[in-house]
């Protein structure tokens, strides 16, 4: 994870011409922000662990971002039998900018595990992208950064099945659907990011629609030797960046 961080770092530099190399990061301190979540218990959409979760990302973004709004919605679901507070949360840093890029990250857990008796902490998947963008939001204030990001992080994301496809990326359907601000320049997702063997391809979903931005990342990925960015064609993937 902390070689991804870097290479996100360079990347944005590289991609939007930021005037400033200051490419020092804390490593542990990153790694920090995905065990804090991770220690609340699994995320699950109306479990203790998860209104944690909320509040610890809204704490940890009014130090270092301009504005901080959360979309609170419920939504009935079949893994709780009852309506669920859902809380998709938005940190934006240098808000007087018009033009904008927007990060994306989901921060639940799903509600069932692959591993029957053991629950699913969600490290990899919720945690580690969650962190890399709470960290992004410290690196970029406390080093002078000047274009506007709009931190995004979606709730309800991992909670759908086989017989409840409506249940996944409940988050990021609201906000697409409510969303009135710019239509961003750049948007970025990042999800499961934290695997040990990470091997990132081009996802065919994303190619259709910018294969121009793949061109780039994966151009400074090769000249930077970051051989987790294979540079061919993956999978369709349905992930928070469909709606």
């Amino acid at each position: 994870m902390r070689f991804l961080i870097k290479y996100f770092l360079l990347s944005l530099i590289i991609l939007f011409n930021i005037k400033f190399f200051c490419l020092d990061f804390d490593a542990k301190y990153a790694f920090s922000l995905l065990e804090k979540q991770v220690s609340f218990g699994p995320r699950v959409p109306g479990s203790k662990a998860h209104k944690k979760t909320v509040n610890f990302i809204l704490d940890f973004l009014k130090e270092y971002v301009d504005t901080v709004y959360v979309q609170k919605f419920s939504k009935r679901v079949s893994y709780s039998k009852k309506d669920v507070e859902f809380y998709n949360i938005v940190g934006i840093l240098n808000k007087d900018k018009e033009e904008n890029i927007m990060l994306f990250s989901h921060f639940d857990s799903r509600p069932f595990s692959n591993k029957k008796g053991k629950p699913t902490p969600g490290a990899n998947d919720g945690a580690s992208s969650t962190a890399l963008l709470l960290y992004l939001a410290k690196y970029f204030k406390e080093n002078g950064f000047k274009e506007r990001i709009d931190f995004v992080f979606f709730d309800g994301e991992d909670g759908g099945s086989i017989t409840h496809p409506d249940e996944w990326f409940i988050g990021s359907k609201y906000f697409s659907e409510n969303y009135s601000g710019n239509i961003p320049k750049i948007a970025i997702l990042v999800d499961m990011i934290g695997d040990r063997d990470l091997n990132i391809k081009r996802e065919i979903n994303s190619e259709i629609v910018n294969s121009k931005l793949y061109d780039k990342i994966f151009e400074k990925a090769k000249k930077l030797g970051k051989k987790s960015f294979i540079n061919r064609l993956g999978f369709f993937v349905e992930d928070d960046h469909i709606p």
